[in-house]
């Protein structure tokens, strides 16, 4: 049997699938169509390009199931995560990363890697022979797209995501805004004052809630948009800041523009009805995007209401918002415990396109599709981790733990997790959340120590 390992899709997921065949001892050849063929929403050609945000979330494994997520990634030798320490930003208790220099520094090291070599070309068909994970994620070609919802036997399933805009540091008015995580969130100075803050009153909120709705939106191509009984279908964890304030006009206020844990330090005594926060996206701190503003405004629409924040009145913008279509596959029903394609089982998927989302949690499916296919290869069995780790529960998920009839895309949660045993009496949150990493952990080590 050949050790030869084609990974289609050079993002989060088939990185990581690279790296961990590739120290496996598989010869690894990594399709990437970028540079050579663009996409709307990526800027280089680099591996690992963060698109939408620079942040991978929470970086807590003792509270949190995206912390404990990192956790076992790092456990595990990840790649992914071992950049984003490195090249990580202020940024509370999350985990955010200069963007370029988190994609550079895994563009090199896999470049760098005996075991690595590299194909620039669109794959547009699912290839009859050989060992293959698709990591295209959720920017997957049409041509491929099609290929694979004629091998599955199923319309491929897709949802639209946006992306936030990015402003220029220097151009937000620190007279109005003031830094401060929230909850004054972090361990160093650096950590508490990661965000910077823009204050609204109630009458400024309003007003931007009325120019928001009236703005004009990007529209979608025939077929897309939702309509009747079949609405446009958003992620939920990604909704643009329009369809959100549809649903009502104090959503943001208790979304992303929520004013909890904060306190301007311009006027103390007074609490803002709504604050707008921005998180540093380079390591420079020249550059600063909008938490939580994805949106699917146009782009002179977007000037005009986003400087109508206070701070942000003469705001830069390096890079406005939109929206794009991300596509993924009704994993429950296609894909084996392996992540392998039931009717083609030398077909792999991982990432976004298998119904997870965000960085992390592509990544990790990335990480388990390329030991296992590196196992497989060579002559050994790699069952998953067990359901009660973060990357268990996560494959168990689209592998079939979710319902294959309702099945849309999911980041991480202990809800995913098989319930902890109150022993006698109930625990209160936090210990509970401490007894699901502390389990996760253990299982995880037992997993990793299987295969040494």
């Amino acid at each position: 049997m050949t050790q030869e390992l084609h990974i289609v899709g050079g993002g989060m997921a088939g990185s990581e699938a690279a790296w961990q065949a590739a120290n496996a001892g598989v010869h690894v050849v990594l399709h990437e169509m970028r540079p050579k063929v663009e996409t709307f929403a990526h800027q280089s050609g680099n591996f690992a390009e963060m698109v939408c945000s620079n942040s991978f979330r929470s970086d807590d494994d003792q509270q949190n199931a995206v912390g404990q997520l990192h956790w076992e990634m790092s456990a595990a030798g990840g790649l992914i995560m071992e950049m984003a320490r490195q090249h990580r930003l202020p940024a509370g208790g999350a985990l955010a990363v200069d963007r370029d220099a988190f994609s550079q520094a895994v563009t090199d090291r896999l470049r760098a890697h005996e075991n690595i070599s590299f194909v620039e070309e669109e794959v547009t068909s699912l290839p009859s022979s050989g060992n293959w994970i698709f990591a295209t994620g959720p920017l997957t070609s049409p041509a491929l797209g099609a290929a694979i919802g004629a091998a599955s036997g199923q319309d491929r399933l897709a949802f639209f995501d946006a992306i936030a805009p990015i402003v220029y540091a220097e151009s937000i008015d620190m007279s109005v805004a003031w830094r401060q995580s929230r909850y004054d969130k972090g361990e160093t100075e650096e950590e508490r004052t990661a965000y910077i803050n823009c204050p609204m009153t109630h009458d400024q909120y309003e007003a931007f809630i009325d120019a928001l709705m009236a703005a004009e939106k990007t529209e979608f191509h025939e077929g897309e948009a939702g309509s009747g009984d079949k609405p446009t279908p958003y992620f939920d964890g990604c909704l643009p800041i329009e369809v959100m304030a549809e649903r009502g006009r104090e959503t943001l206020r208790f979304g992303p523009m929520k004013p909890v844990g904060l306190t301007n330090d311009h006027d103390p005594q007074n609490k803002p009805y709504a604050v707008v926060q921005l998180r540093r996206d380079n390591a420079l701190g020249t550059l600063y995007n909008i938490v939580g503003f994805q949106t699917k405004m146009k782009y002179g629409a977007q000037a005009s209401v986003f400087r109508m924040i206070p701070g942000l009145q003469d705001a830069k913008f390096a890079r406005l918002g939109g929206i794009h279509r991300n596509t993924f596959i009704n994993s429950p029903t296609l894909l084996d415990a392996q992540m392998r394609l039931k009717s083609h089982p030398h077909l792999r998927f991982a990432g976004q396109i298998t119904g997870v989302e965000g960085y992390v949690e592509s990544t990790a499916m990335g990480l388990l599709a390329g030991r296992m296919a590196a196992a497989e290869l060579q002559g050994r069995a790699l069952p998953p981790p067990g359901p009660d780790t973060a990357m268990g529960a996560l494959v168990t998920h689209i592998t079939g733990g979710a319902e294959a009839k309702t099945f849309q895309p999911m980041n991480v949660n202990f809800g995913l997790f098989p319930p902890i045993d109150a022993k006698g009496g109930r625990r209160g949150r936090k210990d509970r959340y401490k007894a699901y990493t502390d389990r996760a952990k253990e299982t995880f080590n037992q997993w990793l120590e299987r295969q040494t």
